[in-house]
């Protein structure tokens, strides 16, 4: 029989008694402890179930309880306090256990919106929804949406934007694992690749408890005792398991996130059997027969089995009779036998995934954890005879592959088996090298700080050589929110040092335009011996495209360009210009391509002189190798030029230098680079004058060796365009800003006539600037070159607040400054393709702590919230609808919020009372939401409470003509659109009613 594809369990997370998450919950395992205490006072107390003479048997005082169940981050997931309070405990949980689980398998959260990824989730009770449906006359629209039991596995498909399957399954206790078969299935099938697995169980009434009691199935001291001499009854328990499969792909397997394999599963039902609430040995059987035979694995094989073991006496007698037929074969070593039960308790719905995370944990580390109780089996059991051993003790799990099976049966008899197995063992090897950037966003500023201090306390521990495999994991994991902050670091010891720091010293979230900027490419005079060598050892997408480059020169170019960008030792050839020339055009490609890898994109072009070659192939209008080919013709001719001479720099302008020296052929301006800055080139005596002359505005003598930019540079001018070099323009693709025209112009003019103009003519730096300025509005000016020449020349002009940023900033670059400032972008809202920044055996993903929840801002009731009445008719209306109250953070019932009057209201009045209206209904404190706070994504407001807002709204503005429902949606997207709007009909049709806020 062919088995069935396999299944990667790639992302954990979960909330067990005694356990806040799956590394606490591996610990409480392995230490052989349990979760169990006595019931909270937060839970049900004896008058909870009591009901006079006739009170029922007493339940256990005893179970598995978690904490922190009523802390809920609504305002990351988009929900208003409002709705929060009304939604089932158990809702909000698997939210942030899903997003958790995700990160967990190495995925971005966002990165799933439109796709096809399934949400299952196994549940058997809410006691929520019991207790918030029990009053017709206390039901609010968002009890009814907080209470389905779809919404479980809806709300993650919702808030993710998940257009796979979507679905809760209830089987009683075999829920959630039949939920994993149902996801499993689905994979198989080829419907979905991903699919994101719940089990949720809360105990917030004792309901159960007492059915248990009176049913005679109650533990007497609250505890599972799996398979034991001791077991006397279930003892229950509460908590939330998330799970993440996926398709296994060659990438699952190269990244090592697998932490074990699905390789079959069954279900099956007992049928008509001896009583719909007893366990039919028969049924299991078949369901066991069946997934071993799917997952072609022979019972002699199987290493382990997570029973079901609820520690009952009929249950694990029929649960041990069922496994010892079918695995009671003649086999090398026992199976061994145990249950999560004794530790966490009987989980209900959430029983399955339980015992699955145990079994999946147990095969990552290759060890079984004590089954508690064991000490003492059950001997009437005869597990030795069946091929089995109750496992008491950390037991090591030796063959390769391991498998074991996860078994759940359900009280109306739906049984549930998963075969699981090793991930394929394949190691990432790693070495540290180059800078990385690590990344880290969350969904405001103050959860930014908080998750980045997480992540640096991580990173500090990081191993040396994994750390670049690290950052890498942050770029793809932790970078889809929008309060975010990225640096550069070479080693972790850095990297934690500069999270840290970055957070000091942080003053705000980047908001705004997404950063627009312009790429400045430097002219000769900027070059040095071994330029860029630093980037090009630390960054592999700069030191890919600068081979690139060099590869395409010529036979006889080729050495000297390898020689002069990686040897110290060559002033000698950096001096020449055709050496350097084509040597900065292929620091200056390399440096524009690497950037446009990265997803840095520029909103338009500027090269001062040579920089115009490489700039012009960034805009589209030249190839590379045609561009290469200009400027190896150009500069040959230039190292020939008769008469050298020299450049002068001058602080002034042209008029006032042409107030004191007289130009002619012998003088001329070269270069204006701003208000107050100018470039004289000419014959050396001629520059000697100028000097003297212009003694008052600090002239400096350029290190050149030619008057670039003069009459002297025509001959080299005519030989190059009687060179008759090939140059075919193209329309340009980004805007090209000239400086020999002082403008943008378009590709199609940058022929061979022009670029010969271009070495005679002077360069208009400072004309093209503005035209940029004016025209792109760039958020940052990118020095792209060897050295910081043109964002130093830019301080002089009126760069209305572009900031300035240098990724390679003269001979003394580190080569980490293109990484920092890849940081920076991404910190003020650019989208960096990270990939391209690593080497390939850095691009796999690690696990990463989970995203840090702000529950500091509401910590929310664990049971439906009690109504809250007013005497004041307008407010007692608004509370009816919301069921919010002081408790939940809107205003007080006992505070009159309006009055009525007669007077037509000024506008700050009207935008109060739309405000005051949108707190109330969505039971946000004063100040918690600003103009710009988006109603639908950051306050919650869907439709219903969308249609509630507009009643409201048209309330308010009677008798003028009510708005549209319609026309109102349309101007939800944010609080001061939805004010905007309002107050334009209020000018449109005046009224004289308002209600405004009473003293």
């Amino acid at each position: 029989m062919t088995s069935d594809p396999a299944i990667a369990v790639t992302g954990i997370a979960c909330r067990f008694p005694g356990a806040s998450d799956a590394s606490a919950f591996w610990k409480l395992l392995l230490d052989g402890r349990h979760g169990a205490s006595e019931v909270p006072p937060d839970r049900w107390t004896t008058d909870d179930w009591t009901n006079g003479s006739d009170a029922p048997r007493p339940p256990s005082r005893f179970g598995g309880f978690i904490t922190g169940h009523s802390n809920f981050d609504h305002a990351f997931f988009g929900v208003s306090p409002a709705e929060a309070s009304e939604m089932d405990v158990q809702q909000r949980l698997i939210l942030e256990m899903a997003w958790h689980a995700i990160e967990d398998a190495g995925i971005d959260p966002t990165a799933l919106a439109g796709s096809t990824t399934g949400v299952f989730v196994g549940m058997m009770s809410s006691d929520w929804t019991s207790m918030a449906m029990s009053s017709p006359a206390e039901m609010t629209p968002h009890r009814g949406t907080g209470g389905g039991y779809c919404m479980a596995a809806n709300r993650v498909s919702y808030h993710l934007d998940l257009h796979g399957p979507s679905m809760t399954v209830d089987t009683a206790c075999s829920s959630s694992l039949v939920a994993i078969h149902q996801a499993a299935s689905a994979i198989r099938a080829g419907d979905i690749d991903t699919a994101i697995v719940a089990g949720a169980n809360m105990m917030l009434s004792p309901a159960l408890s007492v059915f248990y009691a009176e049913s005679g199935l109650a533990s007497t001291d609250g505890r599972c005792k799996p398979f034991s001499a001791g077991a006397d009854g279930i003892g229950r328990g509460e908590g939330i398991g998330v799970v993440v499969l996926q398709r296994e792909t060659d990438a699952i397997t190269r990244s090592g996130l697998s932490y074990a394999r699905i390789l079959a599963s069954a279900v099956n039902h007992d049928g008509r059997s001896n009583g719909i609430s007893a366990p039919s040995m028969w049924s299991q059987i078949a369901v066991l027969e069946s997934a071993y035979a799917r997952a072609s694995v022979n019972a002699a094989d199987v290493d382990f089995v997570e029973g079901h073991g609820t520690g009952t006496v009929l249950g694990d007698m029929i649960e041990s009779r069922a496994l010892g037929k079918v695995l009671g074969v003649e086999r090398s070593r026992p199976c061994l036998l145990g249950s999560v039960k004794g530790n966490v308790g009987h989980l209900e719905g959430a029983a399955g995934i339980a015992g699955f995370i145990k079994a999946i944990l147990s095969i990552k580390n290759r060890v079984l954890p004590p089954s508690l109780f064991a000490d003492a089996e059950n001997e009437a059991l005869g597990l030795s005879g069946k091929g089995m051993r109750l496992n008491d003790s950390i037991a090591k799990l030796p063959r390769t592959p391991i498998v074991g099976g996860i078994s759940s049966f359900g009280m109306g008899g739906t049984n549930a088996h998963v075969v699981v197995g090793s991930p394929t063992d394949v190691r990432s090897p790693s070495r540290l090298s180059g800078t990385s950037v690590l990344t880290i966003s969350a969904n405001d500023d103050s959860a930014l700080t908080s998750n980045v201090t997480a992540l640096a306390d991580f990173v500090d521990g990081v191993s040396p050589d994994r750390f670049n495999q690290i950052a890498y994991s942050t770029n793809i994991v932790k970078t889809g929110l929008r309060s975010r902050i990225a640096v550069a670091a070479d080693t972790p010891s850095q990297g934690a040092a500069a999270l840290r720091r970055a957070v000091l010293l942080r003053s705000g979230t980047a908001s705004g335009r997404t950063p627009a900027p312009a790429f400045l490419f430097t002219g000769q005079g900027s070059q040095y011996p071994a330029m860029g060598r630093a980037l090009e050892r630390r960054c592999p997408v700069y030191s890919d495209r600068l081979r690139e480059v060099v590869d395409a020169a010529a036979d006889d170019l080729r050495p000297h360009l390898d020689r002069v960008l990686f040897d110290e030792d060559s002033a000698e050839l950096v001096a020449r210009a055709a050496i350097a020339q084509p040597a900065l055009f292929a620091v200056q490609y390399a440096l524009s391509a690497a950037f446009v890898d990265v997803g840095v994109r520029p909103v338009a072009v500027l090269g001062h002189s040579l920089g115009e070659f490489a700039a012009s192939v960034t805009a589209g209008a030249l190839t590379m190798s045609d561009a290469l080919g200009l400027v190896s013709m150009r500069g040959t001719p230039m190292d020939s030029a008769a008469g050298a001479g020299g450049m002068l720099s001058v602080r002034a302008d042209v008029s006032t230098i042409v107030a004191h020296v007289e130009l002619d052929s012998t003088l001329c301006i070269a270069a204006i680079n701003g208000p107050g800055s100018t470039v004289l080139a000419g014959a050396t005596e001629a520059l000697e004058r100028a000097e003297r002359v212009l003694a008052a505005y600090s002239p400096k003598r350029q290190r050149v060796t030619h008057a670039f930019h003069s009459p002297t540079m025509e001959p080299a001018a005519s030989m190059l365009r009687a060179s008759g070099i090939r140059v075919p323009p193209n329309a340009t693709t980004v805007p090209f800003y000239s400086t020999l025209r002082g403008g943008e112009i378009d590709g199609a003019d940058l022929t061979l006539a022009y670029w010969s103009e271009q070495m005679v003519r002077p360069v208009d730096y400072l004309g093209a600037m503005r035209a940029l300025l004016a025209d792109a509005r760039p958020s940052h000016l990118i020095e792209i070159g060897p050295n910081g020449v043109l964002t130093t020349l830019a301080r002089d002009i009126d760069t209305t607040g572009a900031e300035r940023l240098v990724p390679m900033p003269g001979p003394a670059s580190a080569g980490t400054e293109f990484a920092e400032v890849l940081a920076a972008l991404y910190s003020q809202g650019t989208d960096v393709v990270w990939a391209p920044l690593y080497q390939q055996q850095h691009r796999t993903v690690r696990r990463l702590p989970g995203y840090r929840f702000d529950h500091d801002r509401h910590r929310l009731a664990g049971k439906p919230t009690l109504r809250f009445r007013s005497n004041v008719p307008a407010v007692e209306s608004i509370l009816d609808d919301t069921a919010v109250g002081a408790a939940h953070g809107g205003v007080s019932a006992e505070s009159p919020l309006f009055t009525t009057a007669t007077s037509v209201p000024d506008e700050l009045d009207l935008e109060t009372s739309i405000c005051t209206l949108i707190a109330q209904l969505g039971g946000f404190e004063t100040g918690e939401f600003t103009r710009s706070s988006r109603l639908r994504d950051d306050l919650g407001f869907d439709s219903i409470m969308a249609v509630r807002l507009g009643d409201r709204v048209n309330e308010l503005l009677a008798p003028t003509p009510p708005i549209a429902v319609v026309d109102l949606a349309d101007n939800l997207d944010t609080v001061g659109n939805l004010v905007d709007f309002v107050r334009h009909h209020t000018r449109t049709y005046p009224h004289t009613v308002i209600l405004e806020g009473a003293n």
